[in-house]
């Protein structure tokens, strides 16, 4: 490996952990609670350090956030192979449930975590975001060209599947399930994901 590559290499490592280190404390702490300098302390090195990879804290996030939905996309892509697309809608849903089980470091990044929201501003790094709003309007676009889901406005109804959803999931990734018996804490959610599917199928 010839210097340049190295330098290249090392580059990418440290960014890379402070990535890492920043996702940790964000999560651990909340964006608002976290500074540069705590960044600094945790990899051990100085905030001059940091500088030179971020120009602010924002940025760092922005980073994780489209990072976070890269993943996603990444995970939701194997559904381009189910033709039907209300089979593909229904799965793309029993997928978002397991991402939020699989990935929760991630889905927190994604929707739940209060942070810095100017998407204006930072374009390029809500990219993916938009991609994974896109595949849902997308998937319904195909089931309303299938014969489903007439006088339907694609975005509204992508927004409210997407809102219960988001509910659903950010109940149990917070704990919120306790007011329930540990065996009806487990089975609600499975059979409100079942009545939603059935209200879906009647639209």
């Amino acid at each position: 490996m010839g210097v340049k590559e190295r330098k290249e290499r090392d580059k990418a490592e440290m960014r890379e952990m402070i990535l890492q280190s920043a996702h940790k404390l964000f999560i651990d702490r909340g964006f608002e609670e976290v500074s540069i300098r705590n960044i600094a302390e945790a990899i051990e090195y100085s905030p001059a350090t940091i500088y030179l990879y971020f120009k602010d804290k924002n940025e760092i996030f922005y980073a994780l956030h489209g990072e976070a939905f890269k993943r996603f996309n990444t995970y939701m892509a194997e559904l381009a192979t189910i033709q039907e697309p209300f089979a593909r809608l229904i799965a793309m849903g029993e997928k978002y449930v397991q991402f939020t089980v699989d990935h929760p470091q991630y889905y927190e990044i994604m929707f739940i975590m209060d942070a810095p929201m100017d998407s204006d501003e930072n374009r390029e790094e809500w990219e993916e975001g938009n991609k994974a709003l896109a595949s849902l309007e997308n998937i319904l676009i195909d089931c309303q060209q299938a014969g489903r889901f007439k006088d339907q406005d694609p975005r509204v109804l992508a927004f409210s599947i997407w809102s219960y959803m988001h509910g659903m999931c950010s109940l149990s990734l917070r704990k919120r399930l306790r007011c329930y018996t540990v065996e009806d804490g487990l089975r609600i959610p499975k059979e409100s994901f079942e009545t939603f599917k059935l209200m879906l199928s009647k639209l």
